[in-house]
């Protein structure tokens, strides 16, 4: 069984203000923190997308850099994993969670995610429209995995932006399933968010 990696670090920052995946979380910057946490949860290879980063050039929307990504995926790898440079606190643990689900071979895409914790609204504008009822609803995270073929077909044939790549197996019908991920496991998008993770980690 051969697995493989993307670490997507191609983006501009523009809420963070600047090119996040440099920043540093305890002497690391956070590419190469998701990098090395992958590695040790099993991983064989890492493809880094970003140039910033010295990897391989992005694209203009996140699903076009991890097909960047996939470019350079050897033909006889069995699973890959779609990680963040963002997530960079994900645990080798959490990899290795992800993999040993792949492994039992009934699934297209293996996504982790934590329950739901706070209520969530609807609003127009200032308008508060009502509140989302939360049961069967669940924060998703990175990495997540993947039969390499069901992926590379996936981008292949899905055209239309989406929010991340499980989302185009979901539109090609394939079946995708959950895991338990991480609360410490939290997205950098803004420099709060790099404060906090820095305090939750030390």
């Amino acid at each position: 069984m051969r697995v493989w990696a993307i670490v997507v670090a191609a983006g501009t920052g523009r809420r963070f203000g600047g090119a996040k995946q440099l920043e540093e979380l305890h002497g690391l910057p956070l590419w190469k923190r998701a990098t090395t946490a992958l590695l040790e949860g099993g991983v064989e290879q890492v493809v880094v997308v970003g140039e910033d980063v010295g990897g391989i050039p992005g694209g203009r929307r996140r699903q076009d850099s991890v097909a960047n990504g996939l470019l350079h995926i050897p033909d006889d790898v069995d699973f890959v994993l779609i990680h963040d440079a963002a997530r960079a606190a994900a645990s080798p643990g959490l990899v290795v969670s992800v993999i040993a689900r792949l492994a039992d071979g009934d699934v297209d895409a293996v996504v982790p995610a934590i329950p739901v914790r706070d209520t969530i609204r609807r609003v127009d504008g200032e308008e508060a429209q009502g509140t989302v009822d939360r049961d069967g609803l669940v924060a998703v995270q990175t990495p997540q995995g993947f039969r390499t073929e069901a992926l590379r077909r996936a981008h292949g044939q899905v055209r239309d932006d989406v929010t991340d790549d499980a989302q185009m197996i979901e539109v090609l019908g394939g079946r995708v399933v959950v895991v338990p991920g991480e609360p410490a496991n939290l997205k950098v998008t803004y420099r709060e968010d790099l404060q906090l993770l820095r305090g939750m980690t030390e």
